[in-house]
């Protein structure tokens, strides 16, 4: 997709759900407790304006900025305006940006422990994943994990069941997977490997020219929302959904532990519930939309085909789910701490959707397509 037909289309989602431009919204700045204002810069990697993640990045600075008064305001900065997308850690760490919006697996590379707070292949749900790290000890493991690099996560929110992803042809075997190149992110991305394709990571902005030119053959991004405004129906009439790897992956802001450490209560009190409230508006986002644009994409997009991974396939890629997991696990101690409890509570979770959620949905299939 060509930059200026994304932005368009990206402002024009953005303003369908009430949102602004990314200029912070005009305040009165009162004055700090230190006897001036705080300007905070933000990073994220996510394309400037784009609906949902770049949205809700927004969303988390202006509430900030409002809440306090002016006294902190956070100006953002999208991918690649400020530094590369791929670098937001980094950046914080080094407090060349005070903060930065994104997905904790970007950086597992530094910490395998990280893959359990973004997802899991087969993992937690959004609200369960919203849940361990509220109230299952997630948050203390989090923080423990992040507290080598000097920055403090906080989880703002989860888009829900993403999609498989994008394919310019059907996967009916195992062997359809072999060779073929594919963008995927995280531990997904890894069992895609060990099933024989070439896994390959582009920052968002990029997936579709490079579905477009071919430089990959396959691609997952998010869901039907963010799917449809970053064009991939352009690219590839595939459609395979639900995600076998992303099943409620999390966005975090991560914040520069000293510069933190150094508000005064009222502000550090006033980044926790902006985060908070961040977190259950996105979902809402993501939820509303995802189920708009679902309704609608099979009409605007007529030759887009629905496609669903075969049971074999499925089974393939649990198989190696746990090969992959179990090796996250043992790479260190605090990986394998992580592990132990997201697992733990994985499968409650499982014993306990099995009798209701799963359930209620089919009860409600029953009922609504009768």
């Amino acid at each position: 997709m060509k930059r200026r037909e994304f932005l368009s289309g990206a402002a024009a989602a953005g303003a369908a759900t009430g949102v602004s431009s990314l200029a912070a919204p005009a305040v009165a700045r009162a004055q700090g407790a230190s006897g001036e204002a705080m300007e905070w810069k933000m990073v994220t990697t996510w394309p400037k304006n784009a609906p949902g993640v770049g949205v809700n990045a927004q969303r988390f600075a202006d509430a900030v900025t409002e809440m306090s008064g002016g006294r902190l305001t956070i100006r953002l900065f999208a991918a690649g305006e400020l530094v590369p997308p791929f670098e937001c850690l980094d950046a914080v760490q080094a407090d060349t940006a005070q903060l930065a919006h994104s997905t904790p697996y970007y950086w597992v590379g530094k910490a395998p422990a990280l893959n359990y707070f973004t997802t899991i292949p087969f993992g937690l749900m959004a609200w369960e994943m919203s849940a361990w790290i509220a109230f299952g000890g997630g948050q203390a493991l989090w923080e423990e994990v992040y507290a080598p690099f000097n920055v403090v996560p906080f989880y703002v929110g989860n888009s829900g069941v993403q999609s498989g992803g994008w394919f310019n042809k059907e996967i009916n075997t195992l062997d359809d997977i072999k060779g073929l190149k594919m963008r995927i992110a995280g531990s997904g991305g890894e069992v895609m490997r060990r099933l024989g394709a070439a896994v390959v990571l582009t920052p968002p902005g990029d997936i579709q020219p490079a579905l477009m030119s071919g430089a990959v053959d396959a691609a997952e991004w998010v869901g039907p929302w963010l799917d449809i405004a970053f064009g991939l129906q352009k690219a590839a009439k595939y459609y395979y959904v639900p995600a076998f790897h992303e099943p409620g992956p999390g966005l975090e802001v991560i914040v520069n532990k000293e510069r933190f450490a150094a508000l005064p209560d009222d502000l550090k009190a006033i980044v926790r519930y902006a985060a908070r409230a961040t977190a259950e508006t996105t979902l809402a986002d993501f939820t509303y939309n995802n189920i708009k644009v679902f309704s609608e994409m099979q009409t605007a997009f007529p030759d887009i085909e629905l496609r669903t991974f075969p049971d074999a396939v499925i089974a393939a890629m649990g198989e190696a789910t746990r090969e992959v997991v179990a090796e996250i696990a043992a790479k260190d101690e605090m990986a394998a701490k992580v592990h132990e409890s997201f697992t733990a509570f994985n499968a409650m979770a499982e014993d306990y959707q099995r009798h209701f959620d799963l359930k209620t949905l089919q009860m409600r299939r029953q009922v609504m397509a009768g």
